[in-house]
């Protein structure tokens, strides 16, 4: 019956609808997937045949009703006489003080008896078990190592995370991460390996025993339970001229081998509270673009087209980018790929100051920004929707970026953003070709 129950949520419906279908009450269907972390915890396909199966244990318990005795029942399965034996002996239910086969409890039992579980890997290696958990929940630091407390947010409860409220700052490796770069960090322990479907489990499914439930918090999703990942929605605004647009961009752009070009957007708070966020296409390094409020936000009426004192006005933007993409060399700043934001209207005037041409991908388009899309999903787990971007300062900022920069990424052959954006720049050096700009 479970069996059948977890085949059902994997086809994507709710565990209140598989419940119903199997025959058994929504809370016991609730209850098997919350206590499961949303995750099966039996194998989901049929046992062979050298075990019963839950439709011969039915037939079993049909048989045992009209009084029929063990060689009876045997011969009507095709069932050897001591497997029907056993089966009466070891998986009746008890209750009432006296034996009664029943089919589901009898299915239970078998269930119960077959798992046999081995310890679980992170709880024989306390090595291997801080080494996940520091990745997964450490401190966020600065590049001088200093550590960033971040927000305080109340104490995790066993719920999904909280909706546009702070979520608490830590290094947030995926458990993907972690595992690929044990091979990198340990290529001659054996012992220090684990897979990412394991750490998922430890974090999920209750009674393994090795990392605390509340570690699922620094998850990217923060969910409490294991679910798909719902889609986005991309509401690009804004016009462009036909010069501008993605289909003139550089074909060098498009392959990433050349390092300099970038995509961009904001990530948008409360209060008209925002934050730049660059990603170059070839490191998968991030800047982010500090964007403080102007003198005055607050302080007077809202006026009809006037300034725009929130901080990602056109004239603000354009000087805070500047300021970020002027600190790059001038062959890594060749071209930026935004969305179509009007906070970037003025980009003729950002392209003449920094030698950075701005391109604009398609309306409702997210895909064609693909790197930055992610990027910003990351950057939600320290500055999740709904809160206010205006309390954290440039350092706080480029603490973040540091701790993103510094996660090892598959695409990247499990190096870092920093060790690749690193490499270019020393080649551009062996080169003499490198300027500040």
């Amino acid at each position: 019956m479970q069996r059948q129950f977890w085949r059902l949520i994997a086809t994507g419906i709710t565990s209140a609808e598989a419940a119903v279908r199997v025959g058994v009450s929504v809370p016991v269907g609730s209850r098997w997937f919350r206590h499961a972390g949303g995750m099966p915890p039996i194998c989901l396909a049929e046992p062979m045949g050298r075990y019963l199966s839950f439709e011969e244990r039915e037939e079993i318990a049909i048989l045992r009703a009209r009084g029929q005795g063990v060689r009876q029942i045997a011969h009507a399965i095709g069932r050897d006489p001591g497997t029907i034996s056993r089966e009466l002996r070891r998986n009746a239910a008890t209750r009432g003080g006296k034996l009664e086969y029943r089919a589901g409890v009898a299915q239970w039992k078998a269930q119960q008896a077959a798992k046999r579980p081995k310890t679980a890997k992170l709880v024989k290696n306390e090595r291997l078990r801080q080494y996940v958990q520091e990745r997964l929940a450490g401190s966020v630091r600065g590049p001088d190592g200093t550590p960033v407390e971040g927000p305080r947010p109340p104490a995790w409860k066993g719920l999904n995370k909280p909706h546009r409220q702070d979520r608490p700052w830590s290094t947030a490796w995926s458990p993907e991460q972690i595992s690929q770069r044990l091979k990198v960090d340990f290529p001659d322990d054996e012992s220090m390996r684990i897979s990412h479907e394991a750490i998922y489990q430890s974090l999920f499914i209750q009674g393994r025993g090795a990392l605390q439930r509340e570690l699922v918090a620094c998850l990217r999703t923060g969910r409490a339970l294991r679910r798909p990942r719902a889609r986005t929605r991309n509401k690009a605004q804004g016009h462009v001229t036909a010069d501008v647009v993605l289909s003139e961009r550089p074909a060098e752009a498009d392959d990433r081998a050349v390092p300099g070009h970038w995509e961009g957007d904001l990530i948008i708070g409360t209060g008209r509270s925002a934050i730049g966020t660059l990603v170059e296409r070839s490191s998968r390094s991030a800047l982010l673009v500090y964007l403080p409020r102007l003198e005055g936000w607050g302080e007077k009426p809202h006026v009809k087209n006037g300034p725009a004192l929130g901080g990602y006005g056109a004239e603000a933007m354009n000087a805070a980018l500047t300021r970020s993409m002027t600190t790059l060399p001038e062959q890594l700043r060749k071209t930026i790929t935004w969305d179509r934001g009007k906070e970037l209207s003025g980009h003729a005037t950002f392209a003449l100051a920094t030698g950075t041409k701005v391109f604009f991908a398609d309306p409702h388009s997210p895909w064609q920004r693909p790197t930055n899309e992610n990027t910003n999903g990351l950057l939600r787990q320290y500055f999740p929707k709904g809160t206010d971007l205006s309390r954290w300062s440039a350092e706080d900022l480029e603490a973040v970026a540091y701790a993103l920069n510094n996660r090892p990424r598959k695409v990247l052959g499990w190096k870092t953003p920093a060790e690749v954006f690193e490499e270019q720049l020393r080649s551009l050096q062996q080169h003499g070709v490198a300027s500040t700009g």
